[in-house]
């Protein structure tokens, strides 16, 4: 095989382990979200910017948006959260307008990867989302050299220990907590054994569908962070 043939080989290789950092967009009702976003960033006035999927998302609903409410609003908080999201589709949100407004944020809370490795359908390995969440505070910081952000662990899924996705999940945030830098640009914070039971277990109570977070569960996450988060404002 000639060289440039193997050389070409091995990129497409690379690329297929790791399609979180390369940014693609969604259809349908997500680009009508996002469009809302972008609107929403031009107009500013927020100094906290969360960003990541559904259980991000959820923030706005029902008992977790009291919870929100109370915690977050009074720190000028906007939540740019789209479910089914994986750190491709995040990538390209912040890169197609969404951090583009007259004011930027402070502080934004990122946490994201769980769809990479996760969905049933194109699951990807620990590096694709390893790469993405890279790509993604490196993109904060080059358009926000001062926008400090709030990098949190992947959160547990998977009712026992021993669920698979459990050890895929400890990779991503073990090379993600590399990432802080003495909170200088980046903290990060791994909350996710607030969630779990002594022996590991991820109850109903807390995860109904061993994922996404009850009421509870976004109380939990609140709690944790509330304090990290008001201090990176200073």
């Amino acid at each position: 095989m000639k060289t440039t043939a193997l050389a070409t080989l091995l990129l497409s290789l690379i690329l297929q382990e790791t399609p979180g950092e390369t940014p693609a967009p969604k259809t349908g009702g997500w680009v009508k979200r996002h469009e809302g976003f972008v609107e929403e960033a031009k107009k500013g006035g927020f100094e906290v910017l969360f960003m990541g999927d559904s259980i991000t998302d959820a923030w706005r609903n029902g008992a977790a948006k009291k919870i929100w409410d109370a915690t977050f609003a009074p720190l000028k908080a906007a939540n740019f959260g789209i479910s089914g999201d994986r750190t491709q589709h995040v990538l390209w949100r912040l890169q197609n307008g969404e951090f583009e407004g007259l004011t930027l944020p402070k502080v934004v809370v990122l946490m994201i990867g769980t769809n990479n490795i996760g969905q049933k359908d194109n699951p990807e390995p620990a590096v694709s989302a390893i790469a993405g969440i890279q790509a993604i505070v490196k993109e904060i910081h080059k358009k926000s050299p001062k926008t400090k952000v709030l990098l949190l662990g992947v959160f547990p899924r998977g009712e026992k220990a021993d669920h698979p996705l459990r050890a895929t999940i400890k990779e991503i945030n073990a090379a993600a907590a590399k990432l802080d830098d003495g909170a200088k640009t980046v903290k990060y914070l791994d909350i996710g054994d607030k969630f779990l039971q002594p022996d590991g277990s991820l109850t109903k109570e807390i995860a109904p569908d061993f994922l996404h977070l009850s009421e509870k569960g976004y109380q939990i996450w609140a709690d944790a962070i509330k304090d990290p988060v008001a201090a990176l404002l200073k």
